[in-house]
């Protein structure tokens, strides 16, 4: 049975609601008839503006996923002028922010290119400063023959800069005017105050006036490994040639103030790591505050890419190769001061060990494992520290695996034995006798005499193909270098790779297999018999890479095929999902000759390391696994130390690797066997952790 509903209670709800009732309609009167004017007001000059919103780039890999190089999130400054130049003192207030910067250890964007002091010059100035500075000139109406002092003049006026300023607050509050000014005279993206930002200056800017400094988050590169510098590269702001080819006045290129690759992969793989980036409406007030942000576009996370570099490796390898060369260095200079020590002539003190470049290929796929560079640099440092780099001695930016081009000396002489035994220019037992001295061209005043005859004053006596291998015997290969003739020579030596590009998707020099029609470009005189002999024991004119001869070292090691060395594994889009590449194998050529050709040229490798009088036995001798190599002296000249030249494989009966190293000055490649000892000893034991982990998996099945 329903119980009535008092009355009271009726008149006490309905109370209550006629009282809300009332109350929004007194609000709604007071906002849109008593405030409504005011308010619109206000919304009127509220301010839109569209925003670039940085797309992350993709992550760099090595062969096995691991991280190389990522992004971290950052916060950018940026100025809100309109409350910048409200200020009743705008240039205090930037001297102020300034000092905030500097006590932080931030650092501001100044590339005004003006010395910091007086007296003011204009300082050397990369491309995009050079076209900035002309845009601020011609919208200024000022001559492009404007002196750095007449600059700071006009910028003294323009800007209300009075006596109270010392020559150097005048520079400083300068630059970061001009710095605003000259966005607007190309109608780029806005000035960035401080990149990458730390939250300690954040607060600190902040709490001087929160209206002028507005806090964008961006991407900054994060390196996870210290190595492989000069293959990762890094990136920077666009030149004038990089802001030509991707900003499309249609707006559908790049972000005028979007960073690019600047070398090695970040550069090669621009394509791939480039995100694109998206498109941000922020409505804010006349004072600055933002109220409101709609995304319009959003951005597109580059593409992840895969090397088929090992980093585990590439990190041995460049510590193996600093190692060394120090090593050299120090007994160099004991060398030379006993030298000095008993009188020797200035002719007999050897000069400085310089750089260096060891590389590390799979002999079954010609994948490079590692490229290394010596010396190298920082790469989470080396923007804001470029002109201390490019001044660096032994020149660290240059790659010399890849852009270094070195006369391979004695490594050239498989190739010379592998073409002749094809040619049928000598047989296998066939044996040619070394007399120190080939005499063939003496009535034309040339006669070179074979190293040990030179040094010694002894020769080999009858030498194989094997064994003139073994003792690098220059007789023997002059005598085979003059009946095969330099086509063939070259034909050989290009199927081997060398002097023809290897693959690599990295800029590359290609070097030059020394050769009658390219030989006036390297000396001044015509090509005659003797530079074909030079030619077969690697001297002449022939230039090769660290990594071409790795390759050439590889193509040895698997009998004849040279495949492409290029370092792209994989590239996968930017939530893993889909592969956009992958890794296929390309031979490139092929040496054909008979198995037992290879089988007497393996074999002559093979002694160099296990012969007690081969030039690599008394480090790798007695190393475990079984190792083939050949050593070679690169003569530079008279007054100049050789260059140490040595290229090898491993296992010599299933080779997996080859290397190939070279250090300038190095005097002579058997200096170098420790380098690839090193570097053996940390792939064959990455090999066998890979190894027991696969049988722990298989008993785990």
């Amino acid at each position: 049975m329903n119980k009535p509903i008092k009355p009271l209670r009726v008149v006490i709800f309905f109370t209550a609601l006629a009282i809300v009732v009332g109350v929004y309609i007194v609000a709604l009167y007071r906002l849109q008839i008593v405030q409504g004017a005011a308010y619109y007001e206000a919304s009127r000059n509220n301010i839109e503006t569209k925003k670039t919103v940085t797309a992350a780039r993709g992550n760099i890999m090595d062969r096995y996923g691991r991280v190389l190089v990522s992004n971290s999130e950052a916060y950018n400054l940026t100025l809100n002028t309109d409350a910048l130049f409200a200020k009743e003192d705008p240039n205090g207030f930037i001297l102020q922010m300034l000092r905030v910067v500097e006590q932080t250890g931030d650092k501001y964007m100044d590339e005004l290119p003006i010395t910091k002091q007086p007296p003011f010059e204009y300082t050397k100035m990369s491309s995009i400063q050079e076209r900035l500075l002309k845009a601020y000139l011609k919208d200024k109406k000022l001559p492009e023959t404007t002196t750095a002092v007449e600059l700071m003049s006009y910028f003294r006026t323009r800007y209300k800069m009075d006596n109270n300023y010392s020559a150097e607050e005048m520079r400083k509050i300068a630059g970061i005017r001009y710095e605003i000014n000259v966005r607007f005279a190309i109608n780029t993206a806005p000035y960035v105050f401080v990149e990458n930002a730390s939250v300690e200056l954040i607060n600190n800017l902040i709490s001087l006036d929160n209206r002028v400094i507005k806090v964008d988050t961006s991407f900054v590169r994060e390196y996870k490994t210290q190595h492989a510098a000069h293959l990762l590269g890094y990136v920077g702001l666009m030149d004038d040639i990089e802001y030509k080819k991707y900003v499309r006045s249609d707006g559908t290129g790049y972000s005028p103030d979007s960073k690019v690759g600047k070398d090695g992969v970040e550069l090669t793989f621009e394509k791939y790591l480039h995100g694109e980036d998206g498109e941000v409406k922020i409505t804010s007030t006349a004072e600055g505050t933002e109220i409101d942000r709609t995304y319009i576009k959003n951005p597109i996370p580059g593409n992840h890419v895969y090397l088929t570099v090992d980093i585990q490796l590439q990190e041995s390898a460049e510590r193996a190769l600093e190692a060394g060369i120090r090593r050299l260095q120090i007994q160099r200079e004991l060398d030379n001061e006993e030298a000095r020590a008993i009188g020797a002539k200035d002719d007999k003190i050897k000069e400085d060990v310089q750089g260096g470049a060891a590389v590390v290929v799979d002999v079954k796929t010609g994948n490079p494992l590692a490229i290394a560079s010596y010396p190298t640099f920082k790469l989470s440092t080396v923007i804001e520290n470029f002109e201390e780099v490019l001044k660096g001695k032994d020149n660290p930016l240059f790659n010399r695996a890849l852009m270094g081009a070195y006369a391979p000396g004695s490594v050239f002489k498989p190739c010379t034995a592998i073409a002749s035994l094809t040619e049928g220019v000598i047989g296998l037992d066939e044996t040619i006798k070394c007399d120190g001295s080939y005499k063939k061209y003496i009535d034309q005043g040339y006669a070179p005499e074979c190293w040990i005859y030179t040094m010694h004053q002894y020769t080999h006596g009858e030498e194989n193909v094997v064994n003139a291998i073994k003792d690098s015997c220059n007789y023997y290969f002059y005598q085979v270098s003059d009946n095969l003739g330099i086509t063939k020579m070259v034909k050989y030596a290009h199927n081997f790779g060398l002097g023809v590009p290897t693959g690599i998707e990295l800029p590359e020099t290609s070097g030059n297999m020394a050769n009658p029609d390219t030989h006036l470009q390297y000396d001044v005189d015509n090509w005659v018999y003797g530079d074909t002999l030079q030619a077969g024991i690697g001297q002449s004119d022939s230039m090769f890479t660290p990594l071409q001869l790795a390759e050439y070292c590889a193509t040895l090691a698997n009998s004849g095929k040279r495949r492409s060395a290029s370092i792209l594994k994989a590239v996968r889009n930017y939530d893993y999902s889909e592969s956009l590449h992958k890794h296929e194998e390309q031979v490139l050529s092929t040496v054909e000759t008979g198995a037992y050709n290879w089988t007497a040229v393996q074999t002559g490798m093979r002694l160099v390391v296990s012969d007690v009088m081969g030039t690599a036995h008394e480090i790798l001798g007695p190393y475990p696994k079984a190792i083939s190599a050949k050593t070679g002296t690169s003569q530079l000249g008279e007054g100049k130390t050789n260059n140490g030249i040595f290229i090898c494989y491993a296992p010599s009966d299933d080779p997996q690797i080859a290397i190939a190293i070279v250090v300038e000055r190095g005097g002579a490649g058997s200096n170098l066997q420790g380098i690839a000892r090193d570097i053996f000893d940390t792939y064959f034991s990455i090999i066998d952790r890979k190894t027991e982990a696969e049988k722990e998996n298989t008993l785990l099945k």
